[in-house]
């Protein structure tokens, strides 16, 4: 048995007599400390070595609970191997394998130790425990809203810190700090919104910015409707209706050769043997790509630059990564372009 678990299971000393100072009815007070010392592990957490940690078999999330996602794991890691565990985890003695522990709360923590190298996780020792405590913990944490978070960025950039070293330390991507500093300063109808619950989602709210600085008056006249649902959905569809009615008619399509005008009215193109000589007498371009995909790394994920989607401004592209497929607008400069390569 490790030291630090020598110290978890502790007993009490064996209370002595009082000296005549009227303590008499209370005994020792060295005796006191001790109890006091047994139950918590101390005046503060324990350095348990996490490979004495089992973790609970009947915990309440399962293993597709996204708070055990590779992604949310790593993240989490990431901030321990900067500032480790801030928060110390909680176990109970294993009776079924002596010297060991089992865990009560802090199982993500634990994992995302390991993942980041630690053998040691600071830990309070506590058998008075029911299997409800776990549910009843996660039901009533309540975590930071999107305004609050937002707030602690934005206190951090009038600070002078970059949006890179932000990500960093609070253990997220770039994408994330950009979309909550949006929150900042929202235009007064997605601010309303927002600001009434109507829509929670910093990704719809986002999209939303997007669509309003293209077309303010449609995606005022919107959101306006009391009615309508706000989701990602509904968000993607507005979207696309903006984007198509904004198209030019005029507009030559890179496939067809024609315009939407000519398209639209249904006019053919060659067709039959002609069709078939012309294009058989057309020799591919060997240095000509198809279809270029743009391969990018954005601070350590690999991505990929949207080529038809319109930044909101000079300077910024819209990317998606090739992990999970989420889109987001971000500088230019935060990705590292890795190669070229035809679709």
């Amino acid at each position: 048995m490790t030291a630090t678990a020598k110290n978890a299971t502790k007993k009490p000393q064996e209370g002595r007599k009082a000296s005549g100072l009227g303590l008499d009815s209370i005994g020792d007070l060295s005796g006191l400390l001790d109890h006091a010392e047994a139950a918590t592990g101390g005046f503060g957490p324990l350095m348990l070595d996490i490979e004495l940690i089992d973790e609970d078999p009947h915990q309440p999330r399962e293993a597709d609970n996204p708070g055990f996602s590779p992604e949310s794991l790593n993240e989490l890691a990431a901030t321990i191997r900067l500032r480790g565990v801030k928060t110390p985890i909680s176990v109970r003695d294993n009776t079924d394998a002596p010297g060991r522990f089992l865990l009560n709360h802090g199982a993500r923590r634990t994992r995302a130790s390991k993942i980041a190298g630690k053998t040691q996780i600071p830990a309070f020792v506590d058998n008075d425990y029911l299997d409800d405590d776990q549910v009843i913990e996660n039901l009533q944490r309540d975590g930071l809203t999107p305004r609050e978070i937002a707030n602690h960025i934005g206190r951090k950039l009038a600070q002078g810190q970059k949006k890179g070293d932000i990500a960093k330390n609070l253990g997220k991507s770039a994408a994330f700090v950009t979309q909550h500093v949006t929150l900042l300063d929202l235009p007064e109808p997605i601010a309303e919104a927002f600001n009434t619950g109507r829509v929670k989602d910093v990704t719809v709210i986002n999209e939303l910015v997007t669509a309003y600085k293209k077309k303010p008056e449609e995606v005022t006249g919107w959101l306006a409707d009391e009615d309508q649902e706000i989701t990602r959905g509904s968000v993607k569809l507005l979207r696309e209706f903006l984007d198509d009615k904004a198209r030019d008619p005029n507009t030559i399509d890179a496939f067809s050769g024609k315009t939407d005008a000519e398209n639209e009215d249904g006019e053919q193109g060659p067709s039959g043997s002609d069709a078939k000589e012309k294009k058989e007498a057309k020799e591919p371009d060997p240095d000509k790509l198809k279809k270029a995909i743009v391969q990018v790394d954005h601070y350590g994920r690999p991505a990929r630059l949207i080529l038809s989607k319109r930044p909101s401004e000079i300077g910024l592209a819209w990317f998606k990564y090739e992990d999970d497929g989420m889109e987001f607008e971000a500088a230019i400069t935060e990705a590292k372009l890795v190669a070229i390569v035809e679709g």
